[in-house]
């Protein structure tokens, strides 16, 4: 398998072989498997929130962000569902993952799973475009092996949805046996489903899995940890970033007019040596003769929920 010429074809939008795609799953594996469930990464680095399969607008981050073939970026997770181009878009961050290894890390999303990929998207998708499910079974074999978060300089603490009243220390984190299935319940699934929002305490999430916190346990988790901020995507932010308790965290999202549809612009947050924060903004492809962003029929209507 030659990567440099996948990449190619993934960045075309192109058709890759079964085979091709076993070879880089399983390479990937291989790879993933040695990283911790709390990878370190050193500044500067672009942190990037959801993609949602939207190939042709990940193209533009790299494009306005420097390119992995220059910068160090950390993924957030939600490579897949929702968006027409969830197999190129995440096989890119494989490619470009084996071979620029120590520029690029990819964090677990809660749509990383095989209960979620089966409703929202990504599981239809591969079906058409195979017609068989096997390339999703592979896929869904590396999912299982990504890291569950990252540490910036050891003050800035990435993770795709949010806290757990399970989890106090980074420490916790790193115990855990990620190589599974998310769970529906437990520090795993809280860290991959959890909100931020105006609440006293722990309280139930709408979403059914996770929890809402508040700045109470935002402030706790940055003193018991000694870190600065907390970056996390999850959540459909419209300006693209929202940074809240004072600071102390940030959502940062990458899907520009999320579902082709909700309008919002699109951000990715650089650290820089010093630990300051800068933003850059950008919109969605325009479809331009079937390219781009072009609305693609699924074989059934999606359901409609906005994680």
């Amino acid at each position: 398998m030659n990567v440099d010429k996948t990449i190619l074809l993934l960045k075309q939008g192109k058709h890759i072989s079964e085979d091709t795609v076993y070879s880089l799953c399983l390479k990937a594996q291989e790879l993933l498997i040695n990283e911790a469930n709390v990878t370190h990464v050193d500044t500067p680095v672009t942190i990037c929130g959801d993609i949602h399969g939207q190939l042709h607008d990940l193209l533009t981050l790299f494009d306005k962000s420097g390119g992995v073939e220059k910068s160090r970026y950390i993924f957030l997770g939600d490579f897949v569902d929702r968006g027409f181009y969830s197999l190129e878009s995440f096989l890119l961050l494989l490619c470009y993952k084996l071979r620029y290894p120590d520029r690029i890390s990819l964090i677990r999303g809660n749509h990383e799973t095989r209960q979620i990929t089966k409703v929202y998207g990504f599981y239809d998708e591969v079906m058409r475009k195979y017609g068989n499910s096997n390339v999703w079974r592979y896929c869904c074999e590396v999912f299982d092996y990504l890291s569950l978060g990252a540490i910036i300089n050891n003050k800035i603490f990435c993770v795709h949805g949010g806290l757990s009243p399970d989890v106090d220390t980074i420490d916790e984190i790193r115990a855990i046996d990620r190589k599974q299935e998310v769970p529906h319940e437990g520090a795993m699934c809280d860290l991959l489903w959890s909100d931020p929002d105006e609440v006293e305490t722990w309280s139930l999430s709408p979403r059914g899995a996770g929890f809402l916190f508040g700045e109470n346990e935002v402030n706790k988790f940055l003193r018991t940890n000694d870190i600065e901020l907390i970056t996390r995507a999850h959540q459909l932010v419209m300006e693209g970033y929202k940074e809240m308790f004072n600071g102390g965290l940030v959502t940062v999202w990458s899907a520009p007019n999320y579902c082709y549809r909700c309008g919002n612009v699109a951000a990715v947050l650089r650290i820089e040596d010093d630990l300051s924060k800068n933003y850059t903004i950008f919109e969605a492809v325009q479809a331009q003769d079937g390219v781009g962003n072009a609305i693609i029929p699924t074989k059934k209507t999606q359901m409609d929920y906005f994680l």
